[in-house]
């Protein structure tokens, strides 16, 4: 007989909303612990769980993370039986299958699966859950061969989706979405060592591409603002307009040259705090050029960006 398994991936924010995004939660493969509010078992118990499966992944180096909150791993019961055991005190002994489940939250495809056959015993209905759970073993080697599938799932889902993948940035490049092409080309794991290294190209590209359009529109609003009025105030405000042109911009040498006119203009008694705000100007230009990944702070802005709440359709595993 054929049991049908309804999961509803609807993702919130919540699942990672308590996490930073790091550096690091680029270019790996991530796993979003999840459980539907409408699984069957009490609150204390439901909770365990949840961080069962957030051993799970953390302990095989797949930690969810708010940077990419695709992929989740996620988790149904059914109650096999349920005994009472005469006291005192009473007992209830229960036996549960729970099923794991890796998946896309975006395409709703289950990548891979397995049961776990689980027995609990405690006073009540949640101690019985619980000690059931406190059995999950994140190193067991179903638990590891349900990882390793789901692993190389994902991976074939960026082997196979690359050139879409790559498609979809230089289109969002071509609309100026630059935060966004980044954001998506940087969620390639390096374990997908093709089209890790065509996507990081084309980040690099991308990425130059973003900083000289935002170059020529910072220009053009300190000059704008220089023009109307040629003093100390105008001067500090220019200066900070021009603070968020990064120096490896194709147009950084008009930047300087412009820095230079405003140095040029001003009155000496103005030059105290012309000095004060062109050191404030140059360190952060200097800390700019050290940066070696400063894309990857794009990545991270444009994370902390994406939809709070999104939902997903039902997933049918037969």
């Amino acid at each position: 007989m054929k049991k049908n398994i309804t999961i509803l991936f609807l993702l919130l924010a919540a699942i990672t909303s308590k996490a930073q995004v790091k550096l690091d939660d680029f270019g790996r493969i991530v796993l979003n612990p999840y459980l539907n509010d409408n699984i069957s078992m009490p609150a204390e118990a439901k909770s365990l769980l949840l961080n069962k499966l957030s051993q799970i992944a953390s302990s095989n180096g797949m930690a969810g993370s708010q940077a990419n909150p695709r992929f989740i791993i996620t988790a149904n019961i059914n109650i096999g039986t349920k005994d009472i055991i005469a006291g005192p005190p009473q007992m209830i002994a229960q036996n549960l299958d729970i099923t794991l489940f890796i998946g896309d939250a975006i395409t709703n495809t289950v990548f891979s699966n397995t049961t776990l056959s689980l027995k609990g015993v405690g006073t009540n209905e949640n101690k019985s859950f619980i000690e059931a759970i406190k059995t999950i073993n994140p190193k067991n080697k179903e638990v590891l061969a349900f990882l390793e599938e789901g692993k190389t799932k994902i991976i074939s889902y960026y082997s196979t989706q690359c050139d879409f993948i790559i498609t979809e940035a230089n289109t969002l490049a071509k609309q100026e979405k630059f935060d966004q092409a980044i954001y998506n080309l940087s969620l390639v794991p390096q374990v997908c060592k093709d089209c890790y290294l065509k996507t990081s190209e084309l980040t690099t590209d991308l990425f130059q591409q973003k900083i000289n359009a935002v170059c020529k529109v910072k220009m053009s609003q300190a000059k704008t603002l220089w023009a109307g009025q040629q003093n100390i105030n105008t001067a500090e405000n220019a200066l900070n307009i021009l603070m968020d042109i990064n120096p490896n911009a194709a147009c950084f040498n008009e930047v300087t040259l412009f820095t230079k006119e405003i140095n040029n203009k001003l009155v000496s008694d103005e030059k105290e705090r012309l000095d004060m705000a062109l050191k404030k100007y140059n360190d952060k230009i200097e800390l700019d050029k050290k940066r070696i990944d400063a894309y990857k702070d794009v990545a991270i802005e444009q994370a902390k960006n994406q939809p709070k709440t999104i939902t997903y359709n039902n997933i049918y595993w037969r």
